[in-house]
């Protein structure tokens, strides 16, 4: 995300545990069909036009669909949309048919309407939205978010009552996959024009849903409420479960005890205890589309400014030492920006992410040369002091501290302080330039390497270390508009190729989901980019 709701987003993910339990309980729950899911935090909003955290995206992805949904192999499939569309007018112009037996839980229809409404509200400023990058390429969306078209202007319109009919800017080669997020996904117009903008979403019974699944139980406080099938859902016969319940449960260690006593069937683990149960019987590892990274910070003054200093600390980062003694939670060493297994490049068959790799290995040798190089360019003199600012969670203070040791030992006059922050002042300093180097990471929010590499054009708010490169904004420009899928993919490669030979940022490690899986559950649609999806699931 490219605001302050990214980072919220962000600071979730690396703990964020799914736990199912109670599947198909018949002693407590009779004939019924249930399974339970942890968030770590609290739901606070359901309103997917101004909201983007984890707990709300987790449970709009099980209640809720677009005009697609993903399917158990991440590729787009027809939800509210009765087919995959193909573009018209050079690319620019998509026309969906809307399900005529599409129903909102209280029974309403779905229309082309609600789809308008919900989009336009996403950038409407008065309704406070921070998803608006996403947006990007749809007509006028650019200019909308500058402040210098109404959102009303917004290319999208209902050109009938099931007729919905978008138009672009240029041409999207990853729209199909784009509008299959949450952020995407329509309002009930009439509903919520009836309980008011301010009050929907706040609770279950200010709240309606499209999709397998309907909220219940949730005050709008309370950390436990469930989700009953949707009587309405078009689908029914794609749905076993009767009810998913949520309940807040913030530490993976309770919920490893959990699964371990048999009251869990799914528990995302992280951190020490991820580290403990790599040879446990019942673990999974979900490949995510997920990097984890030093942002660099390269404003004038910086030493992180100077590219031969940034690419000597890439160089004397051992990042297998790092992913295998450090971690050793599944994680493997980054030899790109964009992680393996986010998108085939259909150009030449081969994993985006492998086909644009370089050698992660280390090269202290030609790091310090570099280092002496590039003090010398910057006229440096005695000691370098350098800052590595990160969140406050434990596995955050391990990578640093393993960095810093690289830096200091190998790199003659380096000091390194270390600053672990609670969310809001590491934002904070992330947004006033007061680092030299900050801990990131990018979990993709659609399975495409332009969501990772658009992050990092110049002036774009999730590039808070200012990297500034025409060269790669127009390579990342190229791509976004290009006519072809040939073309959209060479660009692409370019553009990874630029950011890596610039060292625009140091991808250190691609970060493994493990989980604590029951063998009998099945269905689940763990998604390499996105949120997994339980509406399919059984047991």
């Amino acid at each position: 995300m490219k605001n302050r709701s990214r980072w919220l987003l962000g600071t979730f993910a690396l703990v964020t545990a799914i736990v199912l339990a109670g599947c198909g309980n018949s002693s407590s729950q009779g004939s019924q069909k249930s399974i339970s899911l942890m968030q770590t935090s609290d739901l606070t909003s359901l309103d997917n036009t101004n909201q983007a955290t984890m707990p709300e995206f987790n449970t709009l992805t099980n209640i809720s669909e677009g005009l697609y949904r993903l399917n158990a192999k991440d590729q787009p499939v027809p939800a509210m949309a009765t087919k995959l569309e193909k573009p018209t007018d050079n690319g620019t112009k998509y026309t969906f048919q809307i399900r005529k037996n599409a129903k909102w839980s209280n029974g309403d229809p779905v229309t082309a309407a609600d789809f308008e409404y919900s989009w336009k509200r996403s950038l409407n400023p008065k309704n406070n939205p921070v998803y608006t990058y996403v947006f990007s390429g749809i007509k006028n969306a650019d200019a909308i978010i500058a402040g210098k078209k109404s959102y009303q202007t917004l290319g999208i319109k209902a050109t009938g009552d099931k007729t919905l009919t978008i138009t672009l800017d240029h041409p999207m080669a990853y729209f199909n996959k784009l509008v299959a997020m949450p952020v995407f996904m329509p309002q009930d117009k009439k509903f919520v024009e009836k309980v008011g903008t301010k009050a929907y979403g706040t609770s279950a019974k200010n709240t309606v849903s499209n999709g397998a699944f309907k909220i219940t139980g949730w005050t709008g406080t309370n950390s436990q409420y469930t989700l009953k099938r949707n009587s309405h859902y078009w689908d029914q016969k794609a749905i076993k479960l009767d009810e998913i319940k949520y309940q807040t449960v913030k530490d993976a260690n309770t919920a490893h005890n959990l699964f371990t006593s048999g009251k869990l069937d799914d528990a995302t683990i992280s951190g020490v205890t991820a580290k403990s149960l790599q040879k446990n019987k019942n673990l999974k590892r979900v490949p995510k589309a997920w990097t984890y990274y030093l942002q660099l910070n390269q404003r004038n003054g910086q030493p992180m400014a100077n590219q031969k200093l940034r690419e000597a600390i890439s160089l004397v980062i051992d990042k297998q030492q790092l992913a295998t003694k450090v971690l050793a939670d599944g994680s493997t060493p980054a030899s790109s920006f964009v992680s393996p297994g986010t998108a085939t490049d259909p150009t030449t068959g081969r994993d985006f992410s492998k086909e644009t790799s370089t050698t992660y290995k280390p090269n202290v040798k030609k790091s310090q040369q570099l280092w002496t190089e590039g003090l010398r360019e910057t006229g440096a003199n005695g000691t370098v002091k350098m800052s590595i600012i990160g969140d406050d969670q434990d596995v955050t203070k391990n990578v640093a501290q393993f960095v810093q040791s690289q830096i200091e030992e190998n790199l003659k006059g380096a000091k390194v302080d270390i600053n672990n922050l609670p969310d809001k002042g590491f934002a904070d300093r992330k947004t006033n330039g007061k680092f030299t180097m900050s801990q990131w990471y990018w979990l993709a929010d659609f399975a495409d390497p332009i969501n990772y590499l658009g992050i990092l054009t110049s002036g774009n708010a999730m590039n808070p270390g200012h990297y500034n490169d025409k060269t790669y904004d127009n390579l990342v420009n190229k791509a976004k508009t290009a006519s072809t899928q040939a073309s959209y993919w060479k660009y692409l490669r370019q553009a990874e190729e630029r950011v890596q030979s610039q060292t625009g940022i140091i991808p250190l490690y691609y970060v493994k989901e493990s989980h604590l899986v029951n063998p009998k559950l099945s269905g689940v649609e763990y998604h390499v980019a996105g949120f997994a999806d339980y509406t399919r699931s059984a047991k």
